[in-house]
Order: structure tokens, then C-alpha cells, then sequence
């Protein structure tokens, strides 16, 4: 067992005994998603794995918040937001915009990127420097304001 998913079924236990359900109700989501993810490609998911389903997670939560304030539910914006943070335990410490700029300025020196045709290449040289420590849609963003 990964020791990120050992981590997340240990909080699911202490959430239990301290009877905070909506602790409880995220954590098992997240062990849900894990699970189902393990059964169906029948492997055991390592840290880097987990840290993905994490992510996905945390992009569903984002996507959910914007559609519902858009409806004027608030309600369910705030139980998606108090999950939201749950989850956010779990990944690695986000870099700051500065960070993220000054990471897309190297890659830009480094591969001697000029145009948006070499936007792919920045995008493979980014994603294993950046990936669960920023939202590569941003840095996506980034890279398309420097080029253009």
C-alpha cells in the first residue's frame, strides 16, 4: 500500500472516531475513487497514481463550485468547498504564480521555444517539473501569453 493511501485511511479512521462526518464523507470519496480506480486496471496505485486520482478529484470540485454558484446554489457550494479543502490535505504544496512564471520562463530559454507551434514541447518539458504542484491549465495559460 502507498503510503499517501495509508495516510488517507488512517484520517478516515480518526474521523470516524471523532464522529465528523463531513471528514468521514470526503475521506471515503476519496478512498472510493482510489479503489475503483484499482479494480479497474487490477493494479495497486502508487503515490504518483493516487496523487493523480487526487487531482481529478480536485478538478471535479473546481468544476462543481463554478456551475453552482453560476445556479445560485450556495448551499451546495459549500459543501463542495468544505470537501474541496479535505482533499487539498492530501496533495503536495502548490507553487506560487512567481514560481510557476519563473519555471515557464526557463523552459521557454532552455528549448529556445518562439512561437505557439512549440507549445507542446514547453508543455512535456513543464509537466513532469510542475505536475500536482500547479494547475497546468494556468501554466497552459502562461505559456500561451508569453508565445503570442
Amino acid at each position: 500500500m502507498s503510503e499517501l493511501k495509508a495516510r488517507i485511511t488512517n484520517d478516515m479512521k480518526l474521523a470516524m472516531k471523532a464522529k465528523d462526518k463531513p471528514a468521514v464523507k470526503a475521506v471515503r470519496m476519496i478512498l472510493g475513487a482510489i479503489k475503483q480506480r484499482e479494480v479497474d486496471e487490477r493494479i495497486e496505485l502508487d503515490d504518483t497514481q493516487v496523487l493523480v486520482v487526487i487531482q481529478k478529484m480536485v478538478k471535479q470540485r473546481n468544476d462543481s463550485i463554478a456551475q453552482f454558484k453560476a445556479a445560485g446554489r450556495d448551499d451546495l457550494v459549500d459543501v463542495e468547498e468544505a470537501e474541496l479543502v479535505i482533499i487539498n490535505n492530501y496533495r503536495p504544496a502548490q507553487l506560487s504564480e512567481e514560481e510557476v512564471a519563473t519555471a515557464v520562463d526557463k523552459a521557454i530559454a532552455d528549448s529556445g521555444a518562439s512561437s505557439m507551434q512549440d507549445m507542446g514541447k514547453l508543455m512535456g518539458l513543464l509537466k513532469s517539473q510542475l505536475d500536482g504542484k500547479a494547475d497546468m491549465g494556468a501554466v497552459s495559460g502562461l505559456i500561451r501569453s508569453k508565445l503570442s
